[in-house]
């Protein structure tokens, strides 16, 4: 069953390193999961991070995410939420941009959301946002290691940004290498779905197409939209949660 956001944002009272430790690690093996399934989420926040009765995090709201093929997706425009954005996604002209490293970026504002309980870039005007996003460093006053990644994810040149397996190897996260994550084909294999689940999947129905395609979604174990005409989000507010929130495995089945 899932409860609520692991997280609202903005919060006076954000995580201790061990409570945002404890969560980031299933945030890390559900995007591993994903992007080992060919699946860009596009949309990572605290919002879209339910805890389950088990206390493990779920991913939730793929509404905005994207299948690939080959070893990466190469995406162009904007989607997800806006002060979880990439710098690379705010340019003037068309170009394509990894979406591993947009998922990256997503999770590092993420971990920083934990532990400061606030978006490291805010600003009530797009503008002045994408302007802080693309030029403002971060300088978060916490223990040298977290400080490492959570600079390293925010890494604003996509092309040196850390990756999920730097991520999972990480000494804040397996805690100096006493508390390693299991290995990508220890937990990656796909999973069966049963229609019981299928039933349970829906915890807020806007509509009866979003019922319909949530289970096409779920019975497939595909991500994209099968209605071509309802379109995407191009952008979403930046602290409302997702419309749409769908079951993901537990970490014990898969993350």
């Amino acid at each position: 069953m899932l409860v609520s956001p692991v997280m609202e944002v903005p919060t006076d009272n954000p995580f201790t390193e061990e409570q945002a430790r404890f969560y980031f690690r299933d945030v890390v093996l559900g995007i591993e999961y994903l992007h080992y399934h060919k699946i860009i989420h596009r949309d990572i926040k605290p919002s879209n991070l339910l805890l389950g009765d088990d206390g493990h995090v779920k991913i939730a709201d793929f509404g905005v995410s994207n299948e690939f093929e080959g070893t990466d997706a190469m995406l162009s425009g904007t989607a997800g939420t806006p002060a979880f954005m990439a710098p690379e996604m705010m340019t003037e002209y068309e170009q394509s941009f990894s979406g591993k490293a947009l998922d990256v970026w997503a999770m590092g504002v993420t971990l920083y959301c934990f532990i400061f309980g606030k978006c490291p870039f805010y600003d009530e005007y797009i503008v002045s946002l994408h302007n802080k996003i693309k030029n403002k460093p971060v300088e978060p006053l916490i223990s040298s290691e977290l400080k490492e990644l959570i600079n390293r994810m925010l890494d604003k040149n996509p092309l040196t940004r850390i990756t999920i397996p730097e991520i999972k190897l990480h000494m804040w996260v397996t805690e100096n290498g006493s508390n390693p994550l299991p290995l990508e084909e220890e937990h990656c294999t796909a999973v069966e779905v049963t229609e019981e689940e299928v039933q349970n999947s829906v915890k807020l129905i806007p509509s009866l197409s979003t019922v319909i395609l949530v289970k096409s979604m779920l019975r497939k174990r595909s991500f994209s939209n099968p209605f071509d005409c309802l379109g995407r989000r191009a952008e979403r507010s930046m602290s409302a949660p997702g419309g749409l929130l769908t079951y993901v495995k537990t970490k014990e089945e898969c993350f």
